[in-house]
């Protein structure tokens, strides 16, 4: 197996600014770049895989990274802590929702999973316990992915291993989107000038003018007593994503009997370092742990 030697400027930054907890803690070798699927029109996917010093066998999370539905990519990956704690990572592109409304980022994601299990041997990560997890518009689809195991409007059919589940153990959720028929009477006028463009490149309408597809589109719909565990993390502050969006979801899993946690970040806006403290890393490693260390 051939390691880049050259790390992604996340990790590299992670290192420099003392993120990675312990004096002298090795970084995690990286391969970048892996092509895990094809669009249905023929752009390449591909994704960054992160693996602990601790080497084969490490537990399996994927993350997926904010921005709108539209911008952002793989490189803004801030588990770097985490990965020291001995789990592996991959980070994920996917098209932008110009590119793929809903349901097309999804389809890629579960995609992205199928493969990643697939792999599994020859990348030597451990793959029958899965965890998926998100910031942003990247929590809402890493939630909609895992309330959604076997669902088969949202499967898709790209990629190459097809027989492969999609299925993950564990969601962790930071500032998320969750009901997509209640954000925008929920948002701050702030929030609505960034919501309102954003769901329409998502859905190709406003959530009232699509409320059967704004409805599929929503992790806390898709709840049903099958579904994994969840930790979501949201600050007091946030003017981007209103914390009753969380307060949703964290209830359609009580109401379903469920096990689900929700951190309030108290004084912190939409992201920021307060939700990779010290103390929250340390929440979701125990998370992680109790989830796929089985």
């Amino acid at each position: 197996m051939i390691r880049s030697k050259l790390l992604p400027a996340a990790v590299v930054s992670a290192a420099a600014s003392g993120l990675w907890p312990g004096v002298g803690a090795a970084a995690p070798s990286v391969q970048a770049d892996i092509q895990y699927a094809t669009t249905t029109t023929g752009e390449v996917l591909r994704l960054d895989l992160y693996t602990p010093e601790s080497g084969a066998g490490a537990p399996l999370v994927v993350w997926i990274h904010g921005g709108a539905w539209e911008n952002g990519n793989k490189s803004a990956m801030p588990l770097a802590p985490v990965i020291e704690r001995g789990f592996a990572v991959a980070s994920l592109d996917f098209s932008p929702a110009s590119k793929a409304p809903f349901p097309g980022q999804v389809h890629e994601i579960k995609a992205a999973i199928r493969f990643l299990r697939a792999q599994a041997k020859q990348y030597g990560y451990n793959a029958s316990r899965i965890a998926i997890a998100g910031a942003s518009s990247g929590a809402h689809l890493a939630a909609l992915v895992g309330t959604s195991n076997g669902h088969r409007e949202l499967e898709g059919t790209l990629g190459d291993h097809p027989t492969e589940s999609s299925a993950v153990h564990a969601i962790v959720s930071y500032f998320a989107a969750t009901n997509l028929t209640t954000i925008l009477a929920q948002s701050t006028p702030f929030g609505l000038g960034v919501r309102e463009p954003a769901l329409k490149r998502l859905l190709g309408a406003a959530p009232k003018d699509a409320e059967p597809l704004a409805r599929l589109a929503s992790p806390v719909f898709q709840v049903d007593r099958n579904d994994p565990p969840l930790l979501l993390f949201h600050g007091d502050q946030d003017p981007q994503m209103p914390i009753n969006q969380s307060h949703e979801l964290e209830g359609a899993y009580e109401h379903q009997g469920l096990d689900a946690e929700l951190i309030v970040v108290h004084g912190a806006a939409h992201g920021g370092d307060a939700f990779y403290s010290s103390q929250n890393v340390q929440r979701v490693a125990a998370f992680l742990s109790a989830q796929l260390d089985r």
